[in-house]
């Protein structure tokens, strides 16, 4: 069943040192749940780990690069054997990086997949048949961001990850709703968290010989600076959570932006449908399609 309460719930969060990670894990664990952080750094790590265990918390910590399988893995068995089971996995942990489309570096789109994209794939791979094995239900949070829904010029590797979070959720959301497990994907606009100087946790399998486009950074950071508080989004995720929405909003003011992208989605599937070469298909064959489709989202054979 999904998540109605967190009491004696266990909660295992990457990027849960500081930021949004920490917020949410300090949220949590003010209504009762266990907590398993886990975060790159392992000095910001063991800091949040004290802060949240003077609270009388059940929290424990781990050191991970969500960009290494084996390691996450590693840190799914490690909460298992703390805590006995997991509830609540909120793949959190994230990098910005960016720069015009063409001249974003390999290195750049390496970093922004592997931590952005495929730690959230290791988070669903290694934790969510832990949450199936108990069958108590559960949730899963994936931190994408409104650049998940709204295109941000200059930022393509953050934007074409985060939009994969998105489109990964609403599919994992169909896929766990029979197991009694609620997805929610979390698309903040900006807030105060240190993701402008997401660089510091840049590993060397990452060099960049590119130097970074300061004027472009600066003007990031002043964008984050004027961001809400960590805290609201943590309460929004706690929110989202009991009411088991899929899409976690913190901007009620950005609407308008994803407005005006559906609306052109949609004037654009209008002139998909005076196309002469569309409707050159036969109107059979285009009722064949939406069976087929309805079928797969159905679940049907």
């Amino acid at each position: 069943m999904p998540v109605t309460d967190f009491s004696g719930k266990t909660a295992f969060i990457t990027g849960g040192a500081s930021g949004i990670g920490l917020a949410m894990a300090r949220s949590f664990a003010a209504r009762g749940a266990n907590v398993m952080l886990a975060d790159i750094e392992e000095a910001p790590l063991k800091a949040a780990v004290e802060l949240l265990s003077k609270s009388n918390t059940q929290v424990d910590g781990v050191v991970l690069d969500v960009s290494d399988r084996d390691a996450m893995r590693a840190a799914a068995a490690k909460t298992i054997e703390r805590f006995g089971k997991v509830h609540i996995v909120c793949n959190n942990a994230g990098i910005g990086a960016g720069g015009p489309m063409d001249e974003v570096t390999p290195s750049d789109w390496e970093w922004s997949i592997d931590v952005n994209l495929k730690g959230v794939v290791w988070g669903i791979e290694a934790f969510v048949p832990l949450i199936k094995q108990h069958g108590e239900g559960g949730h899963v949070v994936n931190t994408a961001s409104m650049a998940g829904l709204v295109p941000i010029p200059g930022f393509g590797p953050y934007t074409a990850t985060k939009y994969a979070v998105v489109g990964m959720s609403e599919d994992l959301s169909m896929e766990l709703e029979p197991f009694g497990i609620g997805v929610s994907v979390l698309c903040p606009g900006f807030v105060k968290t240190q993701i402008g100087t997401s660089r510091r946790t840049r590993s060397d399998k990452y060099a960049n010989d590119k130097a970074p486009d300061q004027d472009a950074i600066a003007q990031s950071n002043q964008a984050i600076e004027a961001g809400i508080p960590a805290e609201v989004v943590g309460e929004r995720v706690v929110e989202c959570i009991l009411e088991n929405r899929l899409y976690a909003f913190t901007h009620p003011e950005f609407k308008s932006f994803t407005a005006e992208r559906f609306e052109r989605i949609s004037a654009d599937f209008d002139a998909a449908g005076e196309s002469a070469s569309v409707k050159s298909v036969s109107p059979d064959a285009k009722e064949h399609q939406l069976a087929a489709v309805a079928a797969l989202r159905d679940g049907q054979d």
